[in-house]
């Protein structure tokens, strides 16, 4: 039993994400809005992981803002590209489809589509075996064997 209350208290923490019980809002609704913007924020300091999920000092400041901005009426869209602003797009987790990031959308899908039409034609020529030979290089393929 021990074993398990001690697992459950490591546990715990994880799943509750970084938010700290002074940041939270006393309304639900934004509340609920500030979590959702946070999850789209990547953390400046810990790379690949959300502002809500990190314990970075920074990540605690861009959640204040993030939530100083609903506060002070922006919509959600509006305290996105603040921080957007601020930061540049390098804070959003999944980055935009416009400009130079649509180059990083494109390219995948297109190497993706290039690499099975090279296999499809790879395998079309496999099936359909090696080609004859004409008389001319078939003659030419018998004296060089026969030499």
């Amino acid at each position: 039993m021990r074993a398990f209350l001690l697992a459950l208290l490591l546990v715990l923490p994880m799943a509750a994400g970084a938010v700290q019980p002074d940041e939270i809002l006393p309304d639900p609704a934004m509340e609920a809005r500030a979590r959702a913007i946070t999850a789209e924020l990547r953390c400046v300091v810990c790379r690949n992981e959300s502002v809500d999920d990190s314990n970075a000092e920074i990540a605690r400041d861009i959640r204040l803002m993030v939530r100083e901005r609903l506060v002070a009426g922006d919509t959600n869209e509006e305290a996105v590209q603040f921080m957007v602003d601020r930061f540049g797009e390098y804070i959003l987790l999944n980055p935009r489809p416009t400009g130079s990031n649509l180059i990083l959308w494109v390219t995948g899908p297109a190497l993706l589509v290039a690499g099975l039409g090279i296999a499809l034609m790879a395998a079309r020529r496999r099936r359909a075996g090696p080609e004859a030979l004409s008389a001319e290089e078939e003659a030419r393929l018998k004296a060089l064997l026969d030499e």
